[in-house]
């Protein structure tokens, strides 16, 4: 079993990961990945701290010194088309090299152009949970494109028949997001996917604009997918996150790479995460794991140790969720709401 674990991007931050590892004897963890430059492109999740090349060279170099690979993450949904330019193409064939200089062992992408062109150096290519793959036909399509790992769409997490027909037909690595808390199915995902790489995107590259800041009045697709929860919160238990607990169910299919998401969050939340994964082991408010939404721990309470044995239900679930109504039942037995 390998844990796969977020990184802020500070250097602070990396070296209390990698010193928490060692204290606690986690020989689980076995990479850490981050966000890429901000001058070069965004990506598609909210970004703490984005790295400059020499950031990133040297905290590679730190990494490895205590035996842990680095990945950059580089899933911007969107790029306006600026990528299938020329200077585009001169921007991220620099910006590969450079990254293959600073040591870094691997690179995150959700773009199949940035696949390709990623071939021409040694780094490891992993496909991002952004490039939604979720079918074998899918998964053999990045595979053939140069993916030496594809991160699975989470949507699929509890689909064992699914996860089984895309380890039959590839050979690449796959990993699975143990710790994702969107709503299943969420119809806000592609959308929302975009809003953060247009945010975390330099507008001069792509839109014209002299780094002028992208000013939204919200973010639309957060503030629905929290309220949709607190009104039922039935939709919290459907949402395809994994337990500690439940990863020998992966295992034994042949999954080994298990990816935390999560790093916007703070360090000490990170830590939490880390260590309950790499045991396998958690008691407490489930949510307490869970990224994307994390404010909801603040609301509600889901009993960690009375979902044990759920996972033989969900592993052969149709996902027919108005004729099944397992998780509605579920809901009233092991989620709380948090009196203040």
């Amino acid at each position: 079993m390998r844990v796969i674990v977020p990184h802020p991007g500070h250097f602070s931050a990396l070296k209390e990961i990698i010193g928490y590892k060692e204290a606690k004897g986690l020989k689980e963890v076995e990479e850490v990945y981050m966000a890429g430059s901000p001058e070069v492109m965004g990506s598609g999740r909210a970004t703490l701290y984005a790295a400059l090349i020499e950031e990133i060279k040297e905290q590679t170099a730190y990494a490895h010194q205590h035996h842990v690979k680095m990945n950059v993450v580089m899933n911007a949904s969107c790029m306006g088309g600026y990528h299938l330019t020329f200077e585009g193409y001169k921007m991220f064939e620099w910006y590969f090299e450079e990254l293959n200089k600073a040591g870094v062992d691997g690179v995150t992408v959700a773009e199949p152009y940035l696949i390709e062109l990623s071939r021409d150096f040694p780094m490891e290519t992993v496909v991002s949970c952004v490039a939604h793959v979720d079918s074998p036909q899918r998964a053999e399509f990045f595979e053939d494109l140069g993916a030496d790992a594809i991160t699975v769409d989470t949507n699929i997490n509890r689909n064992f028949e699914v996860l089984e027909a895309i380890m039959r037909a590839v050979n690449c690595d796959i990993r699975v997001i143990v710790n994702e808390g969107c709503l299943y199915k969420c119809p806000f995902r592609y959308s929302h996917f975009n809003l953060f790489s247009h945010i975390t995107t330099p507008r001069s590259s792509f839109m014209g604009a002299q780094n002028q800041p992208l000013n939204t009045f919200g973010d639309y697709y957060f503030d629905k997918c929290i309220s949709i929860r607190v009104r039922d919160p039935s939709q919290i238990i459907r949402s395809p996150w994994i337990r500690p607990e439940d990863m020998k169910e992966y295992e034994e299919i042949g999954i080994e790479n298990f990816k935390i998401a999560g790093r916007a969050n703070a360090v000490n939340w990170i830590l939490n995460c880390m260590n309950a994964y790499s045991l396998g082991s958690f008691k407490g408010n489930l949510l307490e794991l869970l990224d994307c939404p994390s404010e909801l721990r603040y609301t509600f309470h889901v009993d960690n140790e009375l979902l044990e044995g759920c996972i033989k239900q969900w592993k052969g679930c149709k996902k027919i969720c108005d004729e099944c109504r397992y998780c509605d039942e579920l809901t009233s037995k092991v989620l709380k709401v948090i009196k203040k």
